[in-house]
Order: structure tokens, then C-alpha cells, then sequence
């Protein structure tokens, strides 16, 4: 849960957010809910009323990657024959459009969905029984799904420390003793004694099975959770991913393998996607190590192998030379693009989805890219082959 998102809930029950919405608040919204899930998750989204729901719709549709004209749809009582169309072909597992429904007081009951990753709440819940029956859409179980995500926008995770929220509170989880250190020379962010620290994220040690430890960042604002509905850990949920990926791959070699190709790399992502570690939960380890900055093999690694990430920067640079030694100018000017962007953006922009919106944008056109580099073909082959580069062992 993402109870950092959410707005003061005073706010949101004053009288006129009932009937006049700020869109660009709700673009805002939309944009930061965007960037943290993943857009291939099936996920319900709960507005204030119909009108908002509509308005959520178009926002996300305007906001989306997807091609599809039905990614985000409205299902809500004035939708009629149309809404229930949509809304069964959303419960549909082997359908991923639509992919995000956006709804008011509809699909708060009798609604199983069993692939539902996310609930979105962009109104407040007044009511510990509308509470749980919302967060139960999220709570079926399916195959591979281990936990699900609840992005709250109105402080309603309040209500699970109610009384009427079944079970105890979880304890918050220790955290070890921080040996002293050396006082820091004063800075822009130091004051007289060193740094302030406030400024510095807690951090947890973790010790997995293998017998190594991995240290975590405190995330007080994030919270997991299971199938059946219980709040999992941060250590849980590390130790969940911990538990899969020996599945996947077997070490380090094969890692870099599968990773520097991207056909087997998506093989791999989707792998985890079926185990309940799509991009959102993916996106929530790379914090919980800080490893924003960093590629997804450096956060596997981390969790499988124990390897400290390093920067996507880093990576490009010190894949440039064998780059270099092994390509033609014009291939390198076309392959530090690449780079660039992905440095920028992130491993989706390594994915052979990504290939002729690359060409375009660097040539102008895949004709012209054409021109430079030779036949469609060649230019695969080479987006392909210079990948490997970026996950070679360290000399």
C-alpha cells in the first residue's frame, strides 16, 4: 500500500470536492499511479462518483503506453449492457483488455476477479464493511499472484488499525543498532555535528537463506500483502522473491545469460510476472534495496546472489568500450542512443517491443534508419548483440 500518495482526508470530504473535481490534481494523481504500477496489471480503480470515474478513464487513457483503445474503461451503473460487457471480459483471466477498470460504488461487492493486482482509491470509504469489501477484490486467489497492491490516494489504510479490522496490529519490525560514526565535515546538508538524520532512510539487514545479508531501506510508507489479505513484511516479501527465483535460474552465469538477451530476459520477466513479481513489485524491491538508479538484474542479483547494484550509468560506461572495439561509427552513434536512453528510462527500453520506436526516434523514420545502418534484419541483430555487453562479469 501507498498511503504516502494520499492526500489529507479532510480534504477530501469537504463539500465541494463532492462535486467539482481539479483536474489537474486528478492528472496528478493519474500521472503518480502510472508511474508506479505496472501497466499490464489488472487493476480497479474507485472514484468519488460516476463523473470522476469518467474523468479518472480519460486520464489514464491519455497517460497509457498501450495501443488499445479499451486499456481503461468506465463499469459503472449508468454503463448498462456496455459496463457488463467490459466488466466480464475484465474477469476474464486469458483477456488482458480491458487492463484497468475505473468505477464508483459498482464493483465495491460480488465481483471476483481473480487476477486483480491493484485497487486504486481515489475517494474516501466511510465504512469498515465498504473497506473490507473493497479491499476483498484484490484479496482472490490465482495462480502466481502471492500478494496484491493497494494504492490509497485518501488515507483509508487508517482503517486497518481500527478495531473492527480483523486480527492484532503487526509489531513494526526491530531495527539493529547503528554503531556510531565519525562526525561528517559540515556541507549543504550537514549541519555542525554531521549529517542530519533525517535525511538519511533507516536501514534493515536482512539474512536469507543462503547465509548472506542484504540491507534494506526502512520503507514506513509501503506495506505488502498476501492473497488471503495479511500484511506481509518488508523481510517477508524479500524473502518470498528469495524463495522463487532458484526456479528461474540457477546462479550468476546463467543470470547474465538470460539477461543479455531480450527474448529470454522477457521469458524470464514474465516467469516472475506468473509468481506474483510483476513490474509494480519489481519497482517496490529496486526501493526497498535503493536501487532506483540501478537495472532489474542488479535487483535478481542482489536478492539471489547478494552482487551490490550498480548504476544503470555505470553499466553503459562500462559496457562502451567492448562497444567501441566492436562496431562501426555509425552503429555506435545509433547504440549510444540506445544507451542514453536506456540510462534514462529504465530495461524497458532494451525490449525488441522498444527496437523501431528507437530507429524512429533517432532517424526520423525506420527507412531512413535503414539507410545508416542496413536492412531491418542487420539493425536487430546489432540492438540484439551489443546488449550482452552491459551484463559481462567484471574483469
Amino acid at each position: 500500500m501507498r498511503p504516502d500518495l494520499a492526500d489529507d482526508h479532510r480534504s477530501e470530504d469537504a463539500a465541494p470536492n463532492r462535486s467539482i473535481f481539479i483536474n489537474e490534481r486528478e492528472k496528478k494523481r493519474v500521472d503518480l499511479l502510472m508511474d508506479e504500477m505496472g501497466e499490464k496489471d489488472k487493476t480497479i480503480v474507485f472514484c468519488r462518483n460516476q463523473a470522476h470515474a469518467a474523468v479518472i478513464r480519460d486520464f489514464i487513457n491519455q497517460r497509457k503506453k498501450s495501443k488499445e483503445i479499451d486499456f481503461c474503461v468506465r463499469v459503472t451503473a449508468n454503463d448498462a449492457e456496455a459496463g457488463e460487457q467490459f466488466l466480464r471480459e475484465f474477469q476474464d483471466d486469458e483477456r488482458t483488455i480491458p487492463t484497468i477498470l475505473t468505477t464508483s460504488q459498482k464493483l465495491s461487492t460480488g465481483v471476483d476477479a481473480p487476477n486483480c493486482r491493484n485497487i486504486v482509491l481515489f475517494r474516501p470509504i466511510n465504512s469498515m464493511i465498504e473497506f473490507k469489501q473493497i479491499i476483498g477484490r484484490g484479496t482472490r486467489l490465482f495462480a502466481g499472484k502471492d500478494f496484491f497492491t493497494i494504492y490509497d490516494f485518501v488515507k483509508a489504510y487508517h482503517l486497518f488499525e481500527d478495531p473492527e479490522w480483523d486480527g492484532e496490529p503487526i509489531e513494526p519490525e526491530p531495527k539493529p543498532p547503528v554503531p556510531p560514526k565519525p562526525p561528517a565535515p559540515p556541507g549543504p546538508e550537514h549541519g555542525p555535528g554531521g549529517p542530519d538524520p533525517a535525511l538519511r532512510p533507516a536501514r534493515l539487514i536482512i539474512k536469507l537463506a543462503d547465509g548472506k545479508d542484504r540491507s534494506i531501506q526502512h520503507m514506513s510508507s509501503t506495506s505488502f500483502w498476501s492473497p488471503d489479505g495479511k500484511p506481509m513484511s518488508a523481510t517477508q516479501f524479500i524473502e518470498s522473491l528469495f524463495g522463487v527465483l532458484p526456479a528461474l535460474f540457477k546462479d550468476e552465469d546463467e543470470l547474465r545469460r538470460l539477461w543479455s538477451d531480450p527474448s529470454t530476459r522477457a521469458r524470464l520477466l514474465r516467469g516472475l510476472e506468473e509468481k506474483g513479481f510483476g513490474p509494480s513489485q519489481l519497482g517496490a524491491v529496486q526501493q526497498l534495496i535503493a536501487a532506483e538508479k540501478s537495472d532489474l538484474f542488479d535487483v535478481l542479483a542482489c536478492i539471489r546472489i547478494a552482487l551490490p547494484p550498480i548504476t544503470r550509468q555505470a553499466r553503459a560506461d562500462g559496457a562502451r568500450p567492448s562497444i567501441q572495439s566492436s562496431f562501426t561509427e555509425k552503429q555506435q552513434a545509433f547504440l549510444d542512443f540506445v544507451l542514453d536512453h536506456y540510462v534514462a528510462e529504465g530495461i524497458q527500453e532494451l525490449d525488441g517491443s522498444k527496437l523501431s520506436q528507437l530507429v524512429t526516434l533517432r532517424y526520423g523514420s525506420v527507412s531512413d534508419g535503414v539507410l545508416d545502418l542496413g536492412a531491418h534484419s542487420e539493425i536487430r541483430e546489432l540492438f540484439t548483440g551489443f546488449q550482452k555487453f552491459l551484463y559481462q562479469p567484471p574483469a
